[in-house]
């Protein structure tokens, strides 16, 4: 016979966050640039907001069953820190995703090489340090609204990703929740999409650093030069690297304080079963004795009725 092929599973996993990470990217980056590169004409930012929810199931519907579909080092990080990840195979879960994130917008840039070609003035693109216009580059990376200042956008981003982090435990975690496996995908990518039509006006929301970093340095590569690391005098591009650590870290800490609440509820629920399961058992046997005493009572009795005879009298 011949030996069949194995694959170490560290490969296998590596793989699957690769390639996760890579549909989430890939279909997230390409929606912005449709919508961006067509001016509105094929795609808004409700659409963009879909593209990146939908890349997002996709992801996860494709890696999950081999690496656990975390395609996010936020994520992992936040799961390694609660011990519900083990920490050595953490470095390389985080080259596969920033890995598959960098590919991914790599092909985006591909894709819409032409398109993006148009925007350039004087044969290159221009990011002017202190201007909230950013031009194409913000295809592949977060930028900010003109007013927003960099520790509201961190903030943000820590708020944004504590939600996203809750609901992937809340979801995913078969002591709190009986969500099947193959709705699961479906719920963390709604989640992103409420975060993102309630959260991306100031900043965009990136929830997620190979997300950012990973396009980001496609898109230093790719043309756009220094300018997407000195944006505002280097006081930016670190918030969609630091934030959403943060924020997974609270998010799968609040969890963990709710999963003891919970818990700590169905001990009590159970107790209380439990006790009234025991009344129960006592009334029941208390009602079978007065039913033996009752009917022990009716015996006794029916046994003292002694009929008298008829005496007859003569004369």
């Amino acid at each position: 016979m011949r030996p069949r092929f194995s694959i170490p599973l560290m490969v296998r996993t590596a793989f699957a966050e690769f390639v996760g990470t890579y549909v989430l990217v890939v279909i997230g980056n390409g929606s912005v640039a449709q919508a961006q590169l067509t001016h509105g004409q094929k795609g808004d930012y409700f659409a963009i907001n879909w593209g990146w929810a939908l890349g997002c199931v996709l992801g996860i519907l494709i890696s999950a069953n081999v690496s656990g579909g975390h395609l996010n080092p936020a994520v992992t990080l936040a799961l390694a820190i609660t011990r519900r990840f083990e920490w050595k195979k953490l470095p390389v879960y985080w080259l596969a995703q920033y890995l598959g994130a960098l590919t991914a917008s790599g092909t985006v840039l591909g894709v819409y090489y032409e398109a993006i070609m148009q925007g350039k003035v004087n044969g290159e693109f221009r990011i002017h340090k202190d201007s909230s216009d950013p031009g194409s580059a913000s295809i592949f990376a977060n930028y900010p609204a003109p007013y927003s200042s960099a520790g509201l956008c961190l903030v943000e981003e820590i708020l944004a990703t504590m939600i996203f982090m809750l609901v992937i435990c809340v979801t995913t975690d078969k002591r709190y929740s009986k969500i099947p496996a193959f709705l699961q995908p479906l719920f963390i990518g709604f989640a992103l999409l409420a975060i993102g039509i309630s959260y991306g006006a100031n900043s965009g929301y990136a929830l997620n650093p190979a997300r950012d970093l990973g396009p980001r340095i496609t898109s230093y590569l790719g043309g756009w030069g220094t300018g997407v690391f000195s944006f505002r005098d280097y006081n930016w591009f670190w918030i969609f690297i630091v934030g959403p650590h943060i924020g997974a870290i609270l998010g799968v800490c609040i969890f963990q304080l709710l999963l003891k609440l919970h818990q700590s509820n169905a001990l009590d629920l159970t107790k209380v079963e439990h006790d009234q399961q025991i009344q129960r058992k006592e009334q029941e046997q208390h009602d079978i004795e007065l039913n033996n005493i009752k009917a022990i009572h009716d015996d006794h009795h029916a046994h003292a009725v002694v009929e008298l005879p008829r005496i007859g009298l003569r004369w």
